[in-house]
């Protein structure tokens, strides 16, 4: 059974791959959703935080009225839902592009920021923010008493489709990672030197992750569901991070080929399995879960996520 699977793997690769070369990106041509030109503004600081929020809000609020009258009633329910949060940042543009803070950002002491894979958008932002308010209300009860934490949902890339020619190279990646490096600077600003960061990146996301590494000033990277990296190993990533590593039992990427190849000028596929000793990660229990399953209450994976974030490795299953 398990043979057969990776068969399907490598086949699935090979449809992957042949897109790349030959099949345009399907939905190019689809009409796009108005909305308001981004909020230009700062970059934030502790002081500034309230007035960032607001003005990200009221360009959500915007957009959500640009929506609801162009008759696109989804997107604008999901846009209303965002002009009452906290937003670092927000693009109504296109599939969207949302940062989102839970908890009091100011005065954190763990930071942990959520990196999506494929098929994230606007459109589809509940089930990402599902994850991160998850994570946010297991830190909340296993944090102790003197440690205060909060979480950053960040859909700040544009993500590949899961069935897109993008999503078996780092192209994404490449683009996503100036960007996934001035939030990390942003979030040092605003919370202070002191404060202990984490990237939790799934997917795809693990991708960006792994291009923004290099010299980034974050305590620990955590890779789920990874379909590679781009990096033959952990040390590749030139990072002082922690490196991190789960995938759950019953998560397809398992019988992705981890395998890179040049076609054409792109390199297709990230190389070897981030779970694998020859990658070198310290890989963590991840449960019975799928792929979609890392962030699920009561899973093995939120709970060694939740003791990644508080620092407390030793704690962490194997």
């Amino acid at each position: 059974m398990r043979a057969g699977r990776r068969r399907w793997g490598r086949a699935g690769l090979g449809l992957v791959v042949g897109g790349a070369v030959v099949v345009p990106l399907a939905g190019a041509g689809r009409p796009q959703v108005p909305a308001p030109v981004p909020v230009v503004s700062a970059p934030p600081s502790a002081a500034t935080l309230g007035p960032t929020y607001t003005a990200h809000r009221a360009n959500a609020a915007e957009a959500a009225r640009m929506a609801d009258a162009y008759g696109d009633r989804k997107r604008a329910a999901s846009e209303r839902a965002l002009a009452g949060r906290q937003l670092l940042h927000f693009d109504g543009r296109g599939s969207g592009l949302v940062t989102e803070v839970l908890g009091d950002l100011a005065g954190a002491d763990r930071v942990a920021v959520l990196v999506p894979g494929s098929d994230t958008g606007l459109d589809t932002y509940g089930r990402f923010r599902a994850a991160a308010l998850a994570l946010h209300g297991r830190l909340d009860r296993a944090a102790p008493a003197e440690t205060r934490t909060a979480v950053v949902a960040w859909l700040g890339y544009r993500t590949p489709g899961t069935f897109s020619a993008t999503v078996a190279t780092t192209d994404r990646a490449e683009e996503a990672a100036p960007g996934l490096r001035a939030l990390v600077r942003d979030l040092r600003a605003v919370a202070g030197p002191r404060s202990r960061v984490s990237l939790l990146c799934h997917s795809y996301g693990s991708v960006v992750c792994a291009r923004a590494a290099a010299g980034l000033d974050v305590d620990d990277i955590a890779l789920l569901g990874s379909p590679g990296t781009g990096a033959d190993t952990a040390a590749a990533l030139h990072t002082r991070a922690r490196i991190w590593a789960a995938r759950g039992a019953a998560d397809w990427v398992e019988n992705v080929p981890h395998l890179s190849a040049d076609v054409f000028g792109t390199t297709v596929g990230f190389g070897t399995d981030p779970v694998s000793p020859d990658f070198g990660a310290r890989v963590f229990s991840a449960g019975a879960g799928g792929h979609s399953d890392y962030f699920a209450p009561g899973s093995a994976s939120l709970a060694n996520l939740t003791r990644i974030v508080l620092g407390e490795t030793r704690a962490v299953t194997s």
